[in-house]
């Protein structure tokens, strides 16, 4: 997970993957999860360098994938990948798929002025 823009939407990340996780396999079971926690204050000025080192560390970390853990920054997911070789789960992609597959064709978008920027 490369989060920490904001870390509050990092812990619902984090908690749902695991919820998810814990519904399907039950017990115990939790997911395996490698947390890279950006600080924001310096990710407006320099995001596309900050977040293509932190994935790089998630990849030498051994991660399966990338999920960026805020819509916002899935505006540099593109120049992210290029510094990586495993994927970066995109939510524009999975939201779409989902959507597609419950037969809707408009949506709205709520997000922050950077979203658009």
């Amino acid at each position: 997970m490369l989060g920490g823009m904001s870390w509050e939407s990092s812990v619902d990340y984090y908690k749902i993957i695991n919820q998810v996780v814990k519904s399907q396999l039950g017990g115990l079971h939790s997911a395996k999860i490698v947390l890279y926690s950006v600080d924001f204050a310096e990710i407006e000025a320099r995001s596309v360098e900050i977040l293509s080192k932190a994935a790089q560390s998630l990849e030498r970390a051994d991660a399966d994938f990338i999920g960026i853990c805020t819509n916002t920054m899935h505006k540099v997911a593109t120049e992210i990948q290029s510094c990586v070789t495993i994927p970066i789960v995109h939510i524009a992609d999975t939201t779409a798929d989902n959507l597609l597959a419950q037969g809707m064709t408009g949506v709205g978008l709520t997000g922050t002025r950077y979203i658009l920027i």
